[in-house]
């Protein structure tokens, strides 16, 4: 995208919660790129102090080591703040059937402390990660974002129960805000271990240590894999889109094609193996299939699109080759 498409960013002061994690950590170097200040708050629960190592040599760059659960925390954080990137979360649906509790704390009273935060100090916008699983048991497809079904998990009710508070705090408080429906995002600097890892970046370490991967179920299920940078403009565009139209809305932040994970591992063998031949022989076994894991999830983009201008540069299969040598070149 072009940077003066974001010309009002230039000068502001953007706060990036969870700015430590995979898509935080891009979002922070994104915003500093076009000139804004930012400030990261993260407890490191999940974030990585490597990915802020870089971005700790700018002088726009701030950091604060803390959680979002403490209110006085969001508050001092919050002071001087433009707009606000609300991407903190505990993320994934078997962590939160593990653990109701604990991501209801961090993604429900964490979100309410972001809000109450963000109006006292009178903040021009508030965007928010918001999620796909929020399409519950909906089988309409694709996705539109005024069709929801019941949740199919804990971490799923907690990520529509953020919409519900923000829709709240625009007529109670003259809050705006933008929830982001993200779908299944892939790319640099995302985590490929420990028991939560996505399944690309989780697929792409055992291939090229020459182990299995394992899909759940047949292989058929299907997902809108989203490149990184796709939702690095999406972000941007939420945030400065200066539409009448455009805030206190959701929008699915997605490609707007769908691929099955019989499809991902074929490909991420293709391009594997582009590094290393050996890895195109790896066989790809199978397990159970995973509780609170919906079949198919394919979106429409067409809101993003005539709303804010969102136009996806990378599909699937470009998105996989840039993560694939991203991965190969940091990791191996």
């Amino acid at each position: 995208m072009v940077k003066e498409q974001y010309s009002r960013l230039s000068s502001s002061k953007v706060l990036i919660t969870g700015g430590a994690g995979f898509i935080g950590s891009n979002l922070c170097e994104a915003l500093l790129k076009v000139g804004a200040s930012v400030v990261c708050i993260d407890n490191f629960s999940t974030g990585k102090r490597e990915n802020l190592l870089e971005l700790q040599k700018d002088p726009n760059f701030e950091l604060i080591e803390g959680d979002i659960r403490d209110l006085e925390t969001c508050h001092k954080a919050m002071s001087g703040v433009d707009y606000v990137l609300h991407e903190a979360a505990l993320g994934s649906v078997p962590r939160s059937l593990k653990d109701p509790i604990t991501s209801n704390d961090v993604n429900v009273s964490g979100f309410l402390n972001m809000l109450v935060a963000a109006r006292d100090a009178n903040v021009k916008r508030f965007v928010y990660a918001a999620s796909s699983s929020t399409y519950g048991d909906s089988e309409n497809l694709p996705k539109v974002e005024h069709i929801i079904g019941k949740p199919l998990s804990p971490y799923a009710i907690t990520k529509y129960v953020n919409e519900l508070y923000a829709d709240i705090f625009k007529k109670a408080y003259n809050l705006d805000t933008i929830g982001l429906r993200y779908f299944n995002v892939f790319g640099r600097k995302q985590d490929p271990n420990g028991a939560y890892a996505a399944v690309i970046p989780k697929f792409v370490i055992q291939l090229m240590n020459y182990e299995s991967p394992v899909i759940n179920g047949d292989g058929t299920y299907s997902r809108d894999f989203t490149y990184i940078d796709n939702v690095i403009q999406m972000n941007l565009l939420a945030l400065s889109s200066e539409s009448e139209k455009a805030a206190n809305e959701v929008y699915n932040t997605a490609v707007g094609d769908r691929t099955n994970l019989l499809e991902l591992t074929t490909l991420l063998k293709q391009y594997l193996s582009e590094f290393d031949p050996k890895i195109g022989d790896v066989e790809i076994t199978h397990g159970p299939e995973r509780a609170g894991d919906i079949p198919h999830s394919l979106a429409s983009i067409d809101k993003a699109k005539s709303t804010l201008g969102y136009d996806p540069e990378f599909d699937i299969r470009s998105g996989l080759k840039e993560a694939v040598k991203w991965y190969w070149e940091n990791l191996k």
